[in-house]
């Protein structure tokens, strides 16, 4: 047995290695509160569901690249790395030659692994970028509709996570939290490129022990732990909530006019809206009480409280991933705009507490190494959750942030660290999306569901299986990553192969520049600490003390410099002041997102004509047991699960009307799909409101049928696959209408994590 110390996006740790495989392991001391995910790791390196080697579609390999519906059902041939690399390199300079660089999708998401070189989306798109460049997508399908709303009203998007106020700031100012979405502690153990400190608990036990309250406005009770006032609405009425409370500050006087003149604009006419003056609807507290299910009363005393306590309103990521995405984070900085508290120490708005373990933390004073992707030739682009959009309907237009685009003719799909069966909508649309291009590729260190549907499959490490370092930009710590095991059986790290993709199409040298992957550690760690104002130790004396701590800046509050001076440091807005009332967005003309924060009505909530059919709103929200969809087969996700299934949370009420009890095996079902989960009573909801976390390996009980149900509890067989608004086509996939029935056939096995039938020809490593 041999010991060493690693980082992953939910805590750095020290693991116990025997032949090969992670045994133990143990949180970084000084985590005061250590994520439990570190559990999915013993076992992981060679799990069962562990891509062995190269292995290719028999259909691909036989007939030739092509539209097929077979990915997902055929089995694979295994081949040696030499073939692998010849069929792949022959198969782009076909798909270049024949139909150009933009018929490349080089998809990737970046949470593969926290290191900073290898690191699976820099990978692939320096790779593309050196082959003449690929179709791309922007932004993410966790912050699709922030990531277009948010600078075109306050002027930035990173800044409102990486210079968030300090929780330290919070603990010791704020009196009041007014939480939309709550503040999961769940989600505040994971970081991009690593965290090695969780300080959201301690800082609000602080907050509470200073006499601060929290408000949670969210139908889960456990998205706030420990003591609050939980106000538990109709899903997806955030909106309407927030304008009943405007509709309070701005009709009894309390809102600071001398704030809203001097730092935004356009409140006058949003608040023509906000009485009801065009439209003939006050949004008043009654008028969001019938749309919510809260009390007026309620809403009445919360607006006038926030009024008179240093409050600070924070709205979680899961509220933009819905139908209307825009505006509930616009909304939520208007409200904290009226209460002319933004910029002040305690008070203001933020946007993710409890979504991720960033908002909160104090930023480095200096960016981190990292590996240069070069230039895209190529300048077409899909909105990230338009997958299935773009691969159905080739030279399609369609409407996004003011421009009108159109989708590219895709006939290869390059996949590398990522599995959009967890993350996208409508997996049967995916599916049937799939089967379109003429060649998919994928790189993983497991059989997910992706590489199940790919045809050429490169195995790649895990992040354990190779040497690195990583650290987040807003984390203290430098942490080295040393292998902690030899690769698993014939994988291989991404940067190996696609060194030898790059040399067999003849641009090996520029995609290596001649280093090794130790190499090019060194040489990104000494080009990075040359360009430092401060002095840091050898990349030898790093890696042998393990981690090096950097300067951050501490004590930030959100927007800070601006209310102290918003002409030198006006927002990167048109008028350069918070925009209320957006003339762009409002000139773009388009139905389903105005020029100021709007309710519109939910296709899916229980309010609308489709709850008659399906009557209880499920929200796929993340998992505590896992990152995404990330070692689903590990003991942590796997001791929750309920006769193998993925948990779906019920109120009593709603199990017991259904005659269900704890560890039922039910079907989730509605007009698109269905899943198999495990019932959890749970009185922590509100009524008509259930939970099933994302994240369960995609297992469809006949791999031949795209529309089959997934006997695991994939809720993305449930939702539908439509963007959030014109403006920014994010992910909806946060809320979906279901009916729940027992499941009383025999129960099917579930292979999720088993690999498909390979057929081994005599493989061998080159």
């Amino acid at each position: 047995m041999v010991s060493g110390s690693s980082l992953t996006h939910w805590g750095a740790f020290t693991a116990d290695v025997t032949d090969g495989e992670i045994t133990s392991v143990r949180p970084m001391a000084g985590d005061a509160d250590p994520s439990p995910l570190l559990g999915n790791l013993p076992g992981s390196l060679r799990h069962r569901s562990r891509v062995t080697g190269p292995a290719v579609r028999r259909g691909w390999l036989e007939n030739g690249p092509g539209p097929t519906d077979l990915r997902g059902t055929e089995e694979f041939v295994a081949v040696s790395w030499d073939e692998l690399t010849e069929l792949l390199a022959d198969e782009l300079r076909r798909v270049v030659g024949a139909h150009g660089n933009e018929a490349i999708y080089g998809g990737s998401y970046g949470w593969a692994s926290a290191g900073r070189f290898h690191h699976a989306q820099s990978q692939v798109h320096r790779f593309l970028n050196l082959l003449g460049g690929y179709s791309f997508s922007r932004h993410s399908y966790s912050l699709g509709a922030t990531g277009v709303i948010m600078p075109r009203v306050v002027g930035t998007h990173d800044d409102l996570f990486k210079r968030s106020t300090d929780w330290n700031v919070i603990a010791e100012h704020t009196d009041l939290m007014v939480c939309f979405g709550g503040i999961a502690l769940k989600n505040t153990g994971i970081n991009h490129g690593g965290t090695t400190a969780h300080p959201t608990r301690d800082a609000l036990r602080r907050l509470r022990d200073r006499g601060g309250q929290i408000v949670s406005i969210s139908p889960l009770r456990d998205d706030v732990e420990g003591d609050c006032e939980w106000l538990a609405p109709r899903p997806g009425t955030d909106v309407a909530i927030m304008l009943a409370l405007a509709h309070v500050l701005a009709t009894e006087s309390l809102a600071d006019r001398e704030f809203l003149d001097r730092y935004c604009t356009g409140y006058e006419r949003f608040e023509r809206y906000l009485l009801g003056v065009g439209d003939g609807v006050p949004k008043s507290p009654q008028w969001a009480a019938d749309i919510s299910g809260l009390r007026a009363d309620d809403l009445i005393a919360l607006a006038r409280r926030m009024a008179s306590s240093r409050t600070i309103v924070t709205v979680s990521w899961s509220l933009q991933r819905v139908r209307h995405g825009e505006q509930a984070p616009w909304m939520g900085l208007v409200l904290a705009a009226m209460l002319g508290q933004i910029g002040l120490a305690g008070g203001g708005f933020g946007h993710g507490y409890g979504s991720m373990n960033e908002p909160g933390l104090p930023p480095l004073r200096c960016r981190l190494p990292t590996l240069p992707q070069g230039m895209n030739p190529v300048r077409t682009f899909i909105p990230v959750a338009a997958v299935s959009d773009m691969l159905l309907h080739p030279g399609e237009t369609f409407d996004f942030n003011g421009r009108r685009l159109t989708y590219p003719d895709i006939r290869l799909v390059y996949w590398a660290g990522g599995n959009p069966f967890h993350h996208h909508q409508n997996i049967p649309r995916l599916r049937r999306a799939l089967a379109r291009p003429e060649t998919v590729v994928v790189h993983d260190p497991y059989w997910t569901a992706m590489a199940k549907h790919a045809d050429i499959v490169v195995p790649s490490t895990t992040a354990f299986e190779r040497d690195d370092y990583s650290g987040s930009r807003n984390d203290p710590l430098l942490v080295a990553m040393p292998a902690l095991a030899a690769p698993h059986a014939d994988s291989r790290d991404d940067y190996t192969t696609f060194a030898a993709l790059a040399e067999r199409l003849g641009f090996g040298e520029q995609f290596t520049e001649g280093r090794t992957a130790q190499q090019w550690l060194v040489h990104l760690y000494d080009k990075w600490s040359a360009e430092l104002d401060f002095t840091v130790p050898s990349f030898d004396d790093f890696w042998a003390a393990g981690s090096l701590r950097l300067p951050t800046e501490d004590g930030l509050t959100l927007l800070a410099d601006f209310r102290a001076d918003p002409v030198d440091h006006r927002l990167g807005t048109p008028s350069g002041r918070i925009e209320i009332f957006s003339s762009d967005i409002d000139g773009f003309g388009y139905d389903d997102c105005a020029g100021h924060p709007t309710w519109y009505e939910p296709s899916e909530w229980l309010g609308g004509e489709r709850a008659a059919s399906y009557p209880l709103h499920l929200l796929a929200n993340q998992p505590a047991t896992r990152l995404h969809g990330q070692l689903d087969g590990g003991a942590t996700s796997q001791h929750s699960k309920v006769q193998g299934r993925e948990p779906i949370r019920m109120n009593p009420a709603d199990a017991a009307a259904r005659n269900l009890s704890d560890g039922d095996v039910v079907r989730v079902f509605n007009d698109r799909g269905a899943c198999l989960a495990g019932v959890v009573v749970d009185e922590a909801l509100r009524p008509h409101v259930v939970q099933l976390s994302t994240g369960a390996w995609y297992d469809p009980q006949d791999p031949t049928d795209p529309g089959a149900m997934c006997v695991h509890g994939n809720p993305n067989v449930l939702t539908a696959d439509i963007g959030t608004s014109s403006l920014a086509k994010g992910c909806t996939g946060a809320h979906v209408l279901v009916e729940i029935e027992p499941f009383t056939d025999p129960l099917p096995p579930v292979r999720a994590h088993m690999p498909p039938h390979v057929v081994e020809t005599g493989r061998h490593s080159d």
